[in-house]
């Protein structure tokens, strides 16, 4: 097999195959990133949808639930026709309750965020790790290192 010729023309086509395929890869990374952005984002807004439509399917038993402990603690206290202290002991509990999830919640939201491409980012570094590695042992063309 003849050795390439080193001339010119030929050293100018390598390095334009070099930039192509640097180019190549580098638009490869980008989409390998949207994808992974992409799939991490649809999985979060289905949980959120699903998560929505039981709430709504809690709430609403809640809403018996909470009118029910309301009148159960007028008619335990004995205090005749003031059965607003049942729904204000209820509306007290509620309250607390909805600071707890609040907290849960904003603890969850800032542990999960923001969606990072984390394969893309791997591998880019290990990419950045081999050029570096193969470049040290590279002949300089024209005295450039």
């Amino acid at each position: 097999m003849p050795a390439e010729d080193p001339t010119p023309k030929n050293i100018a086509q390598a390095i334009t195959e070099v930039s192509e395929k640097a180019s190549l890869l580098v638009r490869e990374e980008i989409e390998l990133a949207k994808a992974e952005i992409s799939a991490r984002v649809t999985k979060l807004v289905k949980g959120a949808i699903v998560g929505i439509a039981a709430g709504i399917f809690i709430v609403v038993g809640l809403l018996y639930l909470i009118e029910s402990a309301a009148w159960g603690i007028w008619d335990l206290s004995g205090w005749g026709d003031n059965y607003w202290f049942g729904f204000l002991v209820v509306a007290l509990l509620l309250f607390l309750l909805g600071g707890l999830a609040g907290a849960l919640a904003y603890k969850a939201v800032k542990a999960g965020s923001p969606p990072s491409p984390e394969m893309a980012i791997e591998e880019a570094k290990k990419i950045k790790e081999t050029v570096q590695s193969s470049g040290d042992d590279t002949p300089s063309v024209r005295g450039v290192s």
